[in-house]
């Protein structure tokens, strides 16, 4: 039987030889193998445990690049923080504690950039068979909010996540499903792109939870950012912006503080989107703000963040049961729900670039730190 370790060597040394994104061919063909497995790591729990919702993928086998479902076929109420300059999204607007609609029925999240908003229509086309969606006089419209990163990069461009893609991933859904790494929106991430795709490192997705009393607070966030990824309990990098050697990592904000940011070599198409739920009621309004709180979560793993240039985007959604507006919570109980969301959505960052897997010229962590899994 091989030695594994062995068999990631060979696996890195092919990953680093290849030139990066060399052809459509390279990357399609390395995508579909699965080469190397990643490592199997202590659990941090998943986005289902808080119950409520399912989780579908759609990977497309053609190029690394895909879409992820947040279905809440009940409905749940949701709110949403957009930060960064370069964002793409579909009905946030909706999400306005001043708009009327209260529930939302899913929430995606896409490659393909704003191409891939396309996916939501194949979301509402499967809620919609299934006598989903808001009621009207004449039809029952699925509320199905969106945002996208950007992919087009790896392989072929003209392959992105469309309406068969969001309707797939609706029909791979399932309660329990805690897939990560190169898998739905997570299959084209990357990160550490502030000094061009060719010292990036790939990244995925990732998800966690933390359980206080009966509360439950998990998150999912596909992490394509252009600055590096740290575990903040250690402070250490994971994941970033590699050196002329394609093994040693750079630390992107000593390179800035040094003035060594090139606007010739700056990959301008980033973001990181995601999703936080939780089982507690709280008020569309205060699941704005648990939004807003959760993207303190990736300031303290992802550095930069926030930038121009990335689009970063997060949903939060409240799946306590109720036929109308849910109530507002407490005080303390909406600084508790912020505060956990913002440590989950830290350790999911960490798990979508702990979980990936190389491809040509874009090593993950695990092919250049194997078994060391934080560092």
């Amino acid at each position: 039987m091989s030695n594994p370790e062995n068999t990631r060597r060979a696996f890195l040394k092919e990953v680093l030889a290849a030139p990066c994104i060399s052809s459509s061919a390279v990357i399609s063909n390395l995508f579909r193998s699965g080469s190397i497995s990643p490592p199997q790591l202590t659990p941090s729990g998943c986005i289902c445990d808080v119950g409520g919702i399912k989780i579908g993928h759609f990977t497309d086998p053609r190029r690394p690049t895909g879409c992820t479902v947040i279905l809440a076929e009940a409905g749940a109420t949701a709110g949403v923080d957009v930060r960064g300059g370069a964002p793409g999204t579909r009905e946030t607007d909706l999400l306005n504690p001043m708009n009327t609609v209260e529930k939302v029925h899913a929430i995606l999240l896409a490659g393909g950039s704003a191409f891939g908003l396309e996916a939501a229509s194949g979301v509402m086309q499967y809620l919609e068979e299934k006598g989903i969606g808001y009621e009207t006089r004449v039809a029952k419209v699925p509320i199905v909010p969106a945002a996208i990163l950007f992919d087009l990069e790896l392989g072929d461009s003209r392959i992105r996540p469309d309406k068969h893609a969001g309707y797939q991933a609706c029909k791979n859904a399932r309660p329990n499903s805690c897939e990560e790494g190169n898998v739905g929106a997570g299959a084209g991430a990357t990160v550490g792109k502030l000094f061009g795709l060719e010292r990036a490192m790939k990244s995925g997705i990732g998800t966690a939870s933390i359980k206080a009393g009966d509360m439950v607070v998990g998150a999912l966030v596909a992490v394509n950012a252009a600055g590096d990824v740290i575990d903040p309990q250690k402070g250490r990098l994971l994941a970033g912006a590699r050196g002329s050697d394609g093994r040693t990592l750079l630390n992107s904000m000593e390179q800035i503080r040094q003035g060594k940011l090139s606007l010739v070599k700056l990959s301008r198409e980033n973001t990181t989107i995601g999703v936080v739920a939780t089982n507690a009621a709280f008020s569309k309004s205060q699941l704005n703000k648990i939004a807003q709180m959760a993207h303190d979560g990736l300031a303290r793993s992802i550095n930069p963040v926030h930038t121009p240039v990335d689009g970063d985007t997060l949903f939060a959604l409240s799946l306590a049961t109720s036929e109308g507006t849910l109530p507002s919570a407490p005080l303390p109980n909406l600084i508790q729900m912020g505060s956990l969301a913002a440590d989950t959505v830290a350790s999911a960052v960490c798990r979508a670039v702990l979980t990936s897997r190389g491809l040509p010229g874009i090593p993950s962590h695990y092919d250049l730190f194997g078994s060391e899994q934080r560092g």
